[in-house]
């Protein structure tokens, strides 16, 4: 066989496979669109950014703002609420097509993130389309369309940065914009500042500073900006709706897949602040540790990683769907050989275990779940605490010095 023939057939395969792919992420993304249609689901807070939207051209109070039946408020940002004027533009209907729309092409494009982060240049043409297809149906990716949330927003800001280059000019700017629009996204600038502080003192100036270096300017471009056309309501962010961290929704609610959420519930109370914040602070460092780690030995999936997993269970809230991160997670433990685990948190992601137990907000039931309630409502944080562990460890073993150019074949993850 001529080097041309194998070549054309090589590249007949791999279109084929990408047409394949194709269709099969269509078929997947049209049985779920029908079936959010028949779950007749709400995308409230969709609803809530275009009244975000809304307010801020009428020159009203942001934070003042009650949406929708539930009456629900403002919480993100100043910056968010000035993206959100153009949904404004729409009739509803419309609207929620084209947000359902647009957050399906995030999916593919947050999917295919995950694998150029994960397997670098392993990844084959469609594979994209394959892991979309299975990822729409993960109950935080289905939450996330079914609320008209944003999380693969963000993730999408997040990893554009982290599979750029080593001295890429914009590198940087997606998590700045992130975290200028929901806060959360902000731990991963501190990764990248500590490691390229730590880095500094070997090396001088280098690529991970610079990428923290342009988060920090595209962070505070963006909330100077959204300053300037709302000074007030950003003043009273600022200094006092960033601190309320009630103001999100129920801490014990069910949803919640927080650290806080869990002791809420562990301990029946609405304010497990007693035990919840020394636990948080624990885990804030050692999750940060294990992300440097990784980020210092050229292991940017294994430190993305362990930086969302930690920002998860720190934050006060973290709601269900922004659990989207569940499929990077997978994909990791997949390019680390352990497809077991990997089912294993596929599945658990898959199962809705969280909604199978008693809870609604008029009769705050998640204060009053028995021992077996409380597991299925804390898979979530157990699964990225066994992840945090798992990949401490894989550090702890690693024998490759911190400048090695590439990451042992076991793992098959090579440097950025």
């Amino acid at each position: 066989m001529t080097v041309s023939t194998l070549v054309l057939t090589r590249v007949t395969a791999t279109r084929r496979s990408t047409l394949v792919g194709a269709g099969v992420c269509l078929l997947s993304f049209a049985g779920f669109w029908i079936a959010q249609r028949l779950a007749a689901v709400s995308m409230i807070d969709l609803m809530v950014y275009r009244a975000e939207g809304r307010t801020v051209l009428d020159g009203l109070d942001l934070y003042a703002m009650r949406a929708t039946r539930a009456g629900l408020p403002t919480t993100y940002p100043p910056f968010a609420a000035v993206l959100f004027t153009p949904l404004t533009l729409l009739p509803v209907p419309e609207m929620r097509t084209l947000a359902t729309v647009g957050n399906l092409l995030l999916l593919v494009a947050f999917v295919h993130l995950s694998l150029k982060l994960t397997f670098r240049d392993a990844v084959r043409p469609g594979a994209a389309l394959w892991v979309a297809a299975i990822a729409v149906w993960c109950e935080p990716v289905w939450t996330t369309l079914r609320y008209g949330q944003i999380n693969l927003l963000i993730g999408v800001l997040v990893l554009w940065d982290l599979t750029r280059r080593d001295g890429h000019r914009w590198a940087g700017v997606g998590i700045g914009l992130a975290a200028a629009i929901k806060l959360t996204p902000a731990l991963f600038a501190v990764m990248l500042l500590i490691t390229g502080l730590l880095r500094f003192r070997e090396a001088g100036w280098n690529p991970w500073l610079r990428k923290a270096a342009v988060a920090v300017g595209a962070f505070l471009t963006a909330s100077v900006a959204s300053a300037v056309v709302l000074p007030s309501d950003s003043y009273r962010f600022w200094t006092d709706i960033v601190f309320q961290a009630d103001r999100v929704g129920r801490v014990e609610g069910a949803a919640n897949q927080s650290l806080r959420g869990v002791f809420a519930r562990a301990l029946h109370t609405t304010d497990p602040s007693q035990w919840w914040l020394p636990v948080a602070t624990v885990v804030a460092v050692a999750g940060l540790a294990v992300a440097v780690s990784a980020a210092r030995r050229g292991r940017t999936a294994e430190a993305a990683m362990a930086c969302a997993a930690t920002a998860l269970l720190i934050s006060p809230v973290s709601w269900s769907h922004h659990w989207v991160w569940c499929v990077p997670m997978v994909l990791l433990l997949v390019a680390h050989g352990r497809t077991e685990w990997a089912a294993a948190m596929g599945m658990t992601f898959c199962s809705y275990a969280l909604w199978r137990v008693p809870h609604g907000a008029a009769e705050r039931l998640e204060l009053a779940q028995n021992r077996s309630q409380m597991v299925f409502t804390a898979l979530y944080p157990t699964m990225a605490l066994g992840l945090l562990v798992y990949l401490a460890v894989v550090g702890r073993d690693e024998r490759a010095p911190a400048d090695k150019e590439r990451a042992p074949a076991d793992y098959a993850v090579a440097k950025e």
